[in-house]
């Protein structure tokens, strides 16, 4: 009898007994799935979605992020959003970096947490049969991707090292607070909250620190905010794309597991994003006379953020309801009350992430409290019993719960993100100069995403003049610029 290969010898070292070896692949294909969202995804989107002059600032904003979440994430930040409890709502913060630490098996939470007579257990650990590594890279890429989500409100004006400076501050103070307390063994995670993939972690939180910051930040030069065109609207379709299929790793790794609840959680997930695009864009041409590319794609986000918190714990009839909703009610938020609202049009949110993640995310938060169908709770959920409200009995608490979960997480990153940036104020402006404003990528990094005219605008000689001259080159009747076919000037 031939021995079998390396990798399927019994009692390998690097095979415990423990380890499942299909979940293993299945989370690190999620966590790649998740990373590519941001690297390249959203990198893309925002460099394809400003204006030229920004294009390369924004994409080093989405980059720079990347890399810095990463390196705090193993540092301390991992720790303080799933470690040892130190309060309800944080964990004690060390660093994953020992391969002893690494190479063991998952635990989440890593403090037992008992009810009130010290001896039951209120909610058992979870256990799954991957390494602590699998978990600890799967959550990096979702503390990145919501980091360069709040990114989106502050582009096009946010002085970059007042941003190098933000973006492990509000890791460690703002992202754990919200992760621990809803997955990592925090106050609302016990107290049965569901918040299966990051409505309330990634997007609520995103979406309020981000407009906060935007008011702190300021607004960007008023020629800026009135015409703002994407410098390659394909490009921004290349970089929504790779938003929307990573999704599947984004909701699919949730569980924890290649298990019934991942695929279910990923064909909820498209479900709802073609529903909510449908929608957003028939509401588009119903209100506006014709279908907007730029619409279609904030509908697909709010799908995907509306459904992230009750992906795999909802039906697909639900998913459905979920897409309607989402494409619909951020729609009438963005469109119609942020015009109606002085105050909210006082604050330059760039890319409208209040609407697209935060207002997305709190609606799939409250409609899980709803829709929640009690046999997929019992798969994926650490509290037993758990159910929506529609499903009747106790389900009306959950909904309250949901409520309340969520005011938590809008207060804290609205304090949080404040003072982050008021200490921050102190020592770095947190807007960048009306010359570098005026400028652009050139002035803050010395270098332009493209050799072309303006923003993606049609050469206009009445609007641009001449680029890099004060005085027109030499023409010519025929209607030649320096030798080069142009446009004809009347002399």
């Amino acid at each position: 009898m031939s021995t079998p290969p390396g990798a399927y010898q019994p009692d390998l070292p690097a095979v415990p007994p423990w380890l499942n070896k299909g979940d293993n692949a299945w989370q690190m294909t999620a966590a790649t799935l998740v990373g590519m969202q941001s690297m390249p995804g959203l990198v893309i989107l925002y460099a394809s979605i400003v204006k030229k002059k920004w294009a390369v600032n924004s994409a080093f904003m989405a980059l720079y992020a990347f890399a810095a979440v990463l390196i705090c994430w193993v540092l301390v930040g991992y720790r303080i959003a799933f470690g040892d409890k130190l309060l309800p709502f944080w964990a004690k913060g060390a660093p994953t970096l020992g391969q002893q630490y690494l190479t063991g098996q998952a635990r989440m939470p890593e403090t037992t947490h008992f009810f009130s007579d010290g001896t039951t257990i209120e909610s058992p650990m979870h256990e799954p049969l991957y390494p602590m590594a699998a978990h600890v890279y799967f959550h990096f890429t979702f503390a990145a991707i919501t980091m360069i989500l709040l990114a989106g409100s502050v582009l096009a004006r946010m002085n970059i090292k007042a941003w190098m400076a933000f973006v492990p501050l509000w890791l460690i103070f703002c992202y754990t607070v919200g992760a621990f307390s809803l997955w990592g063994g925090g106050f609302l995670y016990h107290w049965g909250v569901i918040d299966y993939s990051g409505g309330y972690v990634i997007h609520l939180s995103a979406g309020i620190s981000g407009f906060t910051a935007a008011y702190w930040v300021g607004p960007r030069l008023k020629s800026d905010r009135e015409r703002f065109p994407p410098n390659n609207v394909l490009l921004m379709l290349a970089g929504a794309g790779l938003l929307w299929m990573g999704w599947s790793g984004f909701n699919g790794g949730a569980p924890n597991a290649a298990n019934v609840a991942a695929p279910l959680a990923v064909l909820n997930t498209n479900i709802s994003a073609a529903t909510s695009l449908l929608v957003w864009t028939t509401l588009d041409v119903f209100y506006f006379g014709k279908p907007s590319v730029i619409g279609a794609v904030q509908g697909m986000m709010t799908g995907l953020a509306c459904v992230t918190p009750g992906a795999g714990v909802v039906q697909s009839w639900a998913a459905i309801v979920m897409g309607i909703l989402a494409g619909s009610i951020p729609w009438y938020s963005m469109m119609i009350l942020h015009k109606k609202s002085t105050f909210l049009q006082k604050v330059d949110d760039t890319l409208a992430v209040l609407h697209t993640h935060a207002v997305a995310g709190l609606l799939g938060g409250l409609l899980t409290g709803l829709l929640a169908e009690p046999t997929l709770c019992s798969i994926v959920l650490p509290v037993s019993n758990t159910k929506g409200a529609f499903y009747g009995g106790d389900g009306g608490m959950l909904f309250l719960k949901q409520i309340v979960a969520a005011l938590f997480i809008i207060g804290w990153n609205i304090v949080a993100t404040t003072l982050i940036l008021l200490v921050i104020r102190l020592f770095i402006p947190l807007r960048m100069s009306d010359e570098q404003l005026m400028i652009g990528d050139d002035a803050v990094h010395g270098e332009e995403a493209y050799a072309l005219w303006a923003d993606g605008e049609k050469y206009d000689p009445a609007r641009h003049g001449w680029h890099g001259s004060s005085s027109p080159p030499e023409t010519t009747q025929t209607g030649f610029v320096n030798g080069a076919r142009g446009v004809t000037i009347s002399l």
